[in-house]
């Protein structure tokens, strides 16, 4: 299902897939490049500009680049590597399953959850003042990041992080949610 990472990393990633044997689709790249950033929807190595990040995923081309830095941290390449693999599940997921996740964040708002579970999620949970409707363009990446740092706690292996702020009473709700989603079923990439 993967293909074209260094063998560094093999032992790390094929532990990471392991554990994601109900995932299905075609196959998906994987590249490592040193010291990345991006900037405006794009991705950059050993460039001035851009935030520092440790991947991003192009859904059309079927790749994922990794930052080198996650060759020597087996942990954290497997729960990012689960995170940017849900990418390719979250645009494969239907319409009414994706509706059914943002009621359930809609929940947790009117609940005044706080936290999440991982940075690029809580990044964008704090940027929003209030649920916007749901054609929002930043509610819609807000819905994404969740359901990929969501997939990471569940399937990376990674039971303790300090990015895992969301309460229990709320990952429990949604370990649920992908419980009944994926009941049974493949999960397509």
């Amino acid at each position: 299902m993967l293909r074209g990472h260094p063998r560094s990393s093999s032992k790390s990633i094929k532990a990471a897939t392991k554990r994601l044997e109900s995932l299905e689709g075609r196959v998906v790249r994987v590249r490592f490049l040193p010291a990345l950033t991006a900037d405006r929807n794009r991705l950059y190595s050993n460039r001035p500009h851009g935030q520092p990040v440790f991947a991003g995923s192009f859904i059309r081309k079927r790749q994922i680049v990794l930052d080198q830095e996650l060759e020597r941290q087996p942990r954290e390449l497997a729960r990012i590597l689960v995170h940017e693999l849900f990418h390719f599940a979250w645009v494969r997921l239907g319409n009414p399953a994706r509706r059914s996740y943002e009621e359930l964040l809609r929940l947790e708002w009117k609940q005044r959850a706080r936290g999440e579970l991982g940075w690029s999620a809580e990044l964008r949970k704090n940027g929003l003042l209030e649920p916007p409707p749901s054609s929002s363009p930043l509610w819609r990446d807000y819905l994404c990041e969740s359901f990929c740092d969501t997939a990471a706690w569940i399937y990376s292996g990674v039971r303790r992080h300090p990015e895992y702020t969301l309460s229990p009473r709320h990952r429990n709700r949604r370990a649920d949610w992908f419980r009944a989603a994926f009941q049974g079923r493949q999960i397509p990439i």
